[in-house]
């Protein structure tokens, strides 16, 4: 992108060097994210200042290894892999780290390598939904739940995954339940079977008008290990939820309080504020406690505890599988922008994917 709210162009960019601990990727599929045409919406005055164009934005990558730097042990040249681009994490801000182009430095402990049996289009739709939802679950200043295992020990908690059939509830249910906790979940009824499949013990509609009072009903006698909230008002229900149920008492926020599509910045700035101060009202007066979640973990464990000790023989043992069906809408880099513009539309239960093959 040359500046901001630009539509993307394609430019030549120097051939990206990786330094210890990092790889390189020639990339074979990318998925779109909706910060992504958020980002290009936006622009960079509300977040991401540090920024500078022209830019490469982009964090979900899958294809194979062609460079490894120093320190990398785990990983091998031609390696089929998949990961989380990290160009917008300040302590990265460098254009080499972004999806969106033909080769990406990839952090070691944020890559896994994917068996032969899953197409590079379905894994590409995990890095940011996977990294979320790890985030949410496993930071210490999140739900700080214990960490996924190819043969967990049941813990005998319940965690509310609020909005299962996103990409990021799709990744919080399967990670949960790989670490030894029982999900219940929400979806629109088209989406229940899936969130079964995904291992969720119940599913309930999130439009129903008693969905609190039957979510309460199914907890009781069981034990809270709090709530991930996805979606719009998502952090609400789960306050009038957890209100209700003994055990732990925290709400990981995956989705910001603001309109989906805001009229203008004040809008935004508007609804978010407000938002916030009927959220930090009710949860002090019920005593529960809520958190942002940042989908990163560029710079915690948590990142290897997933992406390097657990999801490579997950996949390989079919303990963890790419959930949303991906859409493949274009081939090469120039049909990016109109997967940005097709996602911005609104997408169920799948994600949008360019190849570049």
């Amino acid at each position: 992108m040359l500046g901001p709210k630009q539509k993307l162009q394609v430019k030549e960019a120097p051939y990206p060097l990786p330094g210890p601990g990092e790889v390189v990727v020639r990339n074979r599929a990318v998925a779109i994210n909706p910060i992504d045409w958020i980002q290009q919406d936006q622009g960079t005055a509300f977040a991401f200042g540090w920024i500078k164009y022209p830019f490469i934005f982009g964090n979900d990558v899958a294809g194979e290894l062609v460079v490894i730097g120093d320190q990398v042990t785990r990983l091998r040249v031609g390696d089929r892999v998949t990961g989380q681009a990290h160009a917008v994490d300040k302590h990265f801000n460098n254009a080499a780290y972004g999806a969106f182009q033909l080769y990406t430095i990839l952090l070691d402990r944020n890559t896994s390598e994917i068996p032969g049996s899953v197409s590079l289009e379905a894994v590409s739709v995990h890095p940011l939904a996977l990294t979320t939802a790890a985030a949410g679950l496993f930071e210490k200043d999140q739900l700080k739940l214990d960490y996924p295992q190819l043969k967990p020990k049941p813990t005998g908690k319940t965690l509310l995954v609020w909005g299962g059939s996103t990409s990021v509830g799709c990744n919080a249910i399967q990670l949960s339940v790989a670490a030894g906790y029982e999900v219940i979940s929400t979806s629109s009824p088209r989406n229940f079977g899936m969130l079964k499949s995904l291992r969720a013990s119940e599913v309930f509609d999130y439009n129903d008008r008693n969905v609190i009072d039957k979510i309460a009903n199914a907890m009781k006698g069981r034990i809270s290990a709090g709530a991930f909230a996805i979606g719009e008002n998502s952090t609400f229900r789960c306050l009038d939820m957890l209100s209700r149920c003994k055990g732990k008492k925290h709400i990981a926020m995956a989705t910001y309080p603001v309109p989906a599509h805001p009229k203008n910045a004040l809008h935004t700035v508007f609804s978010f504020v407000s938002a916030m101060i009927s959220i930090t009202i009710s949860s002090k007066l019920r005593g529960i406690t809520t958190s942002f979640i940042w989908g990163s973990v560029a710079h915690s464990p948590v990142g290897e505890a997933v992406y390097a000790n657990f999801l490579p023989e997950a996949l390989a043992n079919d303990k963890f599988r790419p959930a949303l069906e991906p859409v493949v809408v274009g081939e090469g880099l120039e049909a990016i922008q109109g997967a940005l513009d097709i996602q911005k539309k609104g997408v169920s239960a799948r994600k949008v994917v360019v190849s570049l093959k």
